[in-house]
């Protein structure tokens, strides 16, 4: 396994922590303090959750499972992964910070500022990712023995 492939699977489990802390809160607050929780906060539950931990789990998966890119493979630069894996940390991180921060005080201009900015760079790192592995995505083998008959 590779440094980048680690660098997903690690951060994807911070992220898992950070999420289930944040869980762990809200049904605190909710049966305890009987406070319920903010939408904000809930979101940010949602998305360190989802984005943070399973799709840099996916992300990381498939960058060590993957068939290696053909050698004329244009689309395929480990530097845009690796960048599509530092917008995907920081903008989820952000992303986090931010709707944490709008459950606690009253959003201004600033926080919603990060919140969206946040939101495009998780999106651009996803699609930064994808077509960078869109060559990766193929058969390798399997479509011979397709062609003999062999269903799996």
């Amino acid at each position: 396994m590779f440094s980048t492939v680690r660098y997903f699977i690690k951060t994807s489990i911070i992220f898992l922590l950070a999420g289930l802390v944040t869980g762990l809160y809200m049904l605190f607050a909710k049966n305890y303090l009987n406070e319920w929780t903010h939408p904000e906060l809930v979101s940010a539950h949602t998305h360190i959750i989802l984005s943070g931990s399973v799709m840099m789990m996916i992300m990381g998966v498939a960058l060590w499972f993957f068939p290696r890119p053909e050698k004329d493979d244009s689309l395929y630069k480990p530097e845009f992964i690796l960048a599509s894996y530092y917008l995907m940390t920081i903008s989820t991180a952000v992303r986090f910070v931010s709707q944490v921060l709008s459950s606690i005080i009253l959003p201004d201009k600033i926080l919603k500022f990060f919140l969206f900015i946040s939101a495009l760079g998780q999106i651009a790192g996803l699609i930064i990712f994808f077509i960078s592995m869109w060559g990766r995505i193929r058969s390798v083998g399997s479509h011979l023995r397709e062609a003999k008959g062999e269903r799996f």
